[in-house]
Formats: structure tokens, C-alpha cells, sequence
């Protein structure tokens, strides 16, 4: 299969181009396109001979979200809206990544595709604004929604993966502190490209749920890194309120 894949030098973009090996994978680079620059979408796409586009980019940032809340919207909703209209347009299948920020995380089970979205944060809003574009303009495309993803690259924006993160800190020497009342299903990255595939392979349309299983909280998972890692440090549990 021909694959265009936007935002192919993040997490799950480069495990995409790694696993995908009897594709033909085309990932053109941030300063060729660019959600916040609708011509470039519209150039990608046109010279594209692509079958299928799968767009791994978002502004996913959720602190800097809540302070650059139109920021978040035109990349993670109208840019979404425009891909899936060209898609549309020139015959392509379209899928785009989503999140569990879709919801509120007040259940105490986890969420299925028939759950209602309830986005509380400027991210979460934003993307679900995305997904409802995408509804509305194409009952063909596919939604996938998923959760903490981490791999060996981190995304454009933070710069950094939270295993990174938690390491670096203990190396320095500093007490790390992580939440330990917020549940989520730490998705690798590589794991989550086969899954795409798979779902391609079977044409799957609609909203999709895909990440690992085994829910665990960050202060856990923080903890089951360093121990993997061989690093003896301490972190500190704290609150999320």
C-alpha cells in the first residue's frame, strides 16, 4: 500500500515507517508540510499518490493548549477538517490520531467507543472538535483513539517523552514527582503502528480504540521504567487536584 503519513519523525510516525516494511511510506517533513499552513496540506496532497494518509500530528502540548487555544483548534480540528476534505477529493482513505482526552476520566472502567465524549481541557475539546469535522465530512474515515503513547522518539512539540523525562531526572539526581491518583493504558508506539495496519488491512471506518492493556497509574509506570532502566531513585507520589 502507498501511505502518505503526516507527522512521520514523531513517536508513532517513526515506528510507522520502521514496521511498515512492504509499504511504500512517504512522510514528508514539518517544513514541507505543515497542519498550520493550509497550502502546504493542499500541496502534500495533490502531488500525493498516496492510497491511504494517516495523520500522526497534533498540537498535543495540553498545557500550552490551554494558553493557545485557538493554536490547538486550527491544528488539531480545522487542519483535520482540511486533510479529510482532501482525502475526500482525490479518492484517498483518511485516518487521523485521537485521544482518551476526549473524555473526563470520571468512569472507574474503561471507555469503549460507545462511550459519550466529554472533554474537559483545552486539548481534549480540540481534538474531539477534530473528530466531529472528520464525521461530518466522511463516514469512510477512521478515528482512532489512544492513550499515553511513549516510543523512542519524542513529539515535535514537547521535545521529549515522559520515560525521558523520568530518567533524566534520576540520573541528575533529582526526586521525581508523579501523579498517582490518574489512571491511563501506557500505549507503545510500535505496537500501536501494527495496529493501524491492521485496522487498514480491514478497512475499519469509524471511531476505534487501540492501546495496550493493563491500566496503571504515572507514578507506576514512572516506577516500572526505572526499575527496567536499572536505576535505583525515588520518586515522590503527588496529586493531580
Amino acid at each position: 500500500m502507498r501511505v502518505l503519513v503526516i507527522g512521520g519523525s514523531g513517536q508513532l510516525g517513526s515506528e510507522i515507517r520502521r514496521r511498515w516494511s512492504g509499504d511504500r511510506i512517504v512522510a514528508p517533513g514539518h517544513d514541507t508540510l505543515d497542519l498550520a499552513v493550509p497550502a502546504s496540506m493542499d500541496a502534500a496532497i495533490a502531488g500525493s499518490d498516496a492510497e491511504a494518509v494517516i495523520n500522526c500530528a497534533a498540537f498535543h502540548n495540553v498545557d500550552r493548549c490551554e494558553s493557545e487555544v485557538e493554536t490547538a483548534l486550527r491544528i488539531n480540528a480545522v487542519a483535520v477538517e482540511r486533510l479529510a476534505e482532501l482525502c475526500a477529493q482525490s479518492g484517498k482513505r483518511f485516518v487521523t490520531i485521537s485521544t482518551d482526552y476526549v473524555f473526563d476520566g470520571a468512569t472507574e472502567w474503561p471507555y469503549s467507543e460507545n462511550d459519550c465524549a466529554h472533554p474537559i481541557s483545552a486539548y481534549g475539546l480540540s481534538k474531539y472538535a477534530g473528530e466531529l469535522l472528520v464525521e461530518r465530512l466522511r463516514s469512510d474515515a477512521l478515528v482512532v483513539r489512544t492513550c499515553g503513547v511513549y516510543g523512542v522518539r519524542p513529539s515535535a512539540t514537547k521535545g521529549y517523552t515522559f520515560i525521558d523525562r523520568v530518567i533524566a531526572q534520576a540520573r541528575a539526581g533529582e526526586r521525581g514527582r508523579v501523579v498517582d491518583d490518574v489512571v491511563a493504558s501506557p500505549t507503545y508506539a510500535g505496537h500501536l503502528a501494527e495496529a493501524l495496519r491492521a485496522l487498514l488491512a480491514t478497512n475499519a471506518r469509524g471511531v476505534v480504540h487501540a492501546c495496550n492493556v493493563g491500566p496503571v497509574s504515572w507514578y507506576d509506570f514512572a516506577a516500572e521504567a526505572l526499575r527496567q532502566a536499572g536505576i535505583d531513585a525515588q520518586l515522590d507520589a503527588i496529586s493531580s487536584g
